[in-house]
């Protein structure tokens, strides 16, 4: 299935460049013959970068704050790599952002762990290139009404009083909404099929999940603790309704990945270049502040794939990962 869905990208792309190329000549008036031929590499060569990228992000929050968060990300990148046109592509849930990544359709993803996991598995020769500093010490919060029965857990045994309960997560492909919240529960001795009241639910997102438990619809939420502790800076949680009452020990979590055909494409260092121009937002414009406030973090370190074994683990323990 790989196989087949690589060759009928390359053939999409091969069609496209083939179609630039021939309008590139006949507007110049160059030469297309082999003896006339250059090569472009990532940082200019004997001419520009040219071509496009699309990039998407997994649905965690509200549609309208992250289309600002990549429209952001888009005009910075296409500030660091000119005569790249770079687009957002919103998807309307996690499945989507991993079914893009697996067609071709999106050439570079913010995943969550897990998701990231899954779309290395689907798309051969996928790296992850880059996650924000909070991303390899990142932690999942539970939430619950303060009036509850559920206060001072103080370790992952102490889940154990989560049974009984009502449960939300948020995506079922979240790795900080679901996989991990799951992993500690299962730790603690609570099955999410047997133990809770009723099935768990799946709300979608980190924000609907804080709206639900404050709402009474459910007695206890799963959560990324960075969006959880955001709304807390914003003040718009209602501590009167909703606190938090567990935060988990530490974890990799969310990260870039890129296609493996990018240098192909845009010539030979091109993925090691937008590598480079995410590891470099430090905050110095207005521009990379919003970036660095959006996604919660200080700036982006380097990352690879090995970091994501224990996340592969816990998937094929629970059963999201075959």
């Amino acid at each position: 299935m790989t196989n087949t869905i690589q060759d009928r990208r390359s053939a999409r792309r091969s069609t496209r460049l083939l179609v630039a190329a021939l309008a590139a000549c006949a507007l110049l008036g160059a030469s297309c013959s082999n003896g006339d031929e250059t090569t472009d590499d990532a940082s200019g060569g004997e001419g520009e970068l040219t071509g496009s990228i699309t990039i998407g992000a997994i649905p965690d929050q509200d549609p309208e704050v992250l289309q600002r968060q990549f429209d952001d990300v888009s005009a910075y990148l296409e500030e660091q790599l000119p005569g790249i046109d770079v687009e957002y592509v919103p998807v309307t849930d996690y499945d989507g952002a991993l079914a893009g990544f697996t067609t071709g359709d999106l050439d570079l993803v913010w995943f969550g762990g897990l998701t990231g996991v899954q779309a290395q598995e689907a798309v051969d020769g996928s790296v992850p290139i880059a996650q924000r500093d909070i991303d390899e010490k990142f932690t999942s919060v539970f939430i619950a009404a303060p009036d509850s029965d559920l206060g001072g857990i103080d370790d992952v045994d102490g889940l154990s009083e989560v049974a009984g309960h009502s449960l939300t997560f948020g995506s079922e492909s979240s790795t900080s909404g679901r996989l991990m919240p799951q992993y500690f529960l299962d730790q603690a001795g609570v099955d999410v099929e047997e133990d809770l009241k009723g099935q768990p639910g799946f709300s979608g997102s980190h924000d609907a999940t804080i709206e639900l438990v404050t709402a009474g619809t459910y007695e206890v939420g799963a959560l990324n603790s960075q969006v959880w502790d955001s709304a807390a800076e914003d003040g718009t949680l209602d501590d009167s309704k909703v606190v938090e009452i567990f935060r988990t020990p530490e974890y990799y979590d969310y990260h870039w990945v890129a296609q493996p055909d990018l240098d192909a494409e845009h010539g030979d260092g091109f993925t090691e270049a937008l590598t480079q121009a995410f590891l470099g937002i430090d905050g110095s414009t207005p521009e990379q502040e919003r970036i660095l406030e959006a996604f919660g973090a200080e700036g982006f370190i380097p990352t690879e794939a090995s970091n994501y074994e224990a996340i592969r683990e816990v998937g094929e323990k629970i059963g999201v990962l075959r």
